[in-house]
């Protein structure tokens, strides 16, 4: 094979994944195995058509992918109950005994209670199991919602870009393998790496969402029941009392030191600069009105006047 040759196979391989990356999928329904099989939740009983010309119990294609659908469910419920912690313990075990776990939990100050908020994955086939006894944990139901999402046509299509990649990555080994020229080789290897990258991004999508499917997530949030908590009767605490009147002293104390520091370093130099003008012109008078009285007074008797 010369390496003009290659190079067109190589190309043509490029054009055709661009081309089956864009058409539609046209494969059958992947096949499931262990633990992915809970992913599909039969939307509704398989009817039977009525026997025609000897042929009984035959399935429409219709009915059967009806049957087979891979649906990812979600819930979101909030339960009023008496004790939060409490019955938090029983959500837990309640996910065990079924097969899942607690992927989160919370708790926080709630009012006069304890707020809980808890994510649960159960498997899919124990979906309405979880829920119902989950409801018969509360006091009150005060929100409930649960959603849905189908995507069989997703994984199928995946399925069907998997199986065209996989078979064009074997089909350039092969080219790989018989190239000698090292730009070929190159060429061969750099389209190689992409189908390669391509295929591993789809394997991923396709295991996240049969795990989604698998698993169904419930997001519980326990509120405490008002009427059931306890009455509470607020104790006077002497020490507290003590503490706060020490506190209110200290700070008393505190401000008056601080007017006194205030008073000996900034207010009075400057009273005294700004005041120390009207004492000296007080004094002047002062001195003027002695000597005019001194002068305005009558001399002694027996003793001549100057």
């Amino acid at each position: 094979m010369t390496s003009r040759m290659i190079r067109a196979t190589a190309s043509l391989f490029a054009a055709l994944l661009a081309l089956a990356g864009c058409a539609p999928a046209a494969a059958p329904a992947p096949m499931y195995e262990g633990r992915d099989s809970a992913a599909f939740a039969p939307a509704a009983e398989t009817p039977r058509q009525p026997a025609t010309g000897g042929s009984a119990g035959v399935q429409s294609p219709d009915s059967q992918a009806i049957a087979n659908r891979m649906v990812i469910r979600n819930a979101s419920l909030t339960l009023v109950v008496d004790d939060p912690t409490a019955r938090m313990d029983e959500a837990a075990r309640l996910a065990g005994e079924l097969q899942g776990y607690v992927a989160s939990s919370s708790a926080s100050k709630y009012q006069q209670g304890v707020r809980v908020a808890m994510t649960l994955r159960v498997p899919a086939e124990q979906f309405e199991e979880a829920m119902r006894r989950l409801r018969a944990l509360a006091v009150e139901v005060r929100e409930e919602q649960i959603s849905g999402q189908d995507v069989t046509a997703e994984y199928t299509d995946l399925a069907s870009r998997l199986k065209n990649l996989e078979a064009a990555e074997a089909q350039l080994r092969e080219i790989m393998d018989n190239a000698t020229n090292t730009e070929d080789v190159l060429a061969v290897f750099n389209e190689l790496t992409r189908i390669r990258g391509e295929i591993e991004v789809i394997k991923g999508r396709m295991q996240f969402l049969s795990q989604s499917a698998a698993l169904a997530t419930i997001t519980l949030t326990l509120l405490p029941d008002a009427l059931a908590q306890p009455v509470q009767i607020a104790g006077w605490r002497p020490e507290g009392v003590v503490k706060d009147a020490v506190e209110a002293l200290v700070s008393i104390l505190q401000g008056l030191a601080s007017l006194l520091i205030w008073l000996v370093i900034v207010a009075i130099p400057v009273s005294l600069v700004l005041i120390s003008p009207f004492i000296v012109l007080i004094l002047i008078l002062r001195r003027r009105s002695r000597r005019k009285a001194a002068q305005s007074a009558p001399s002694a008797p027996g003793r001549p006047s100057a």
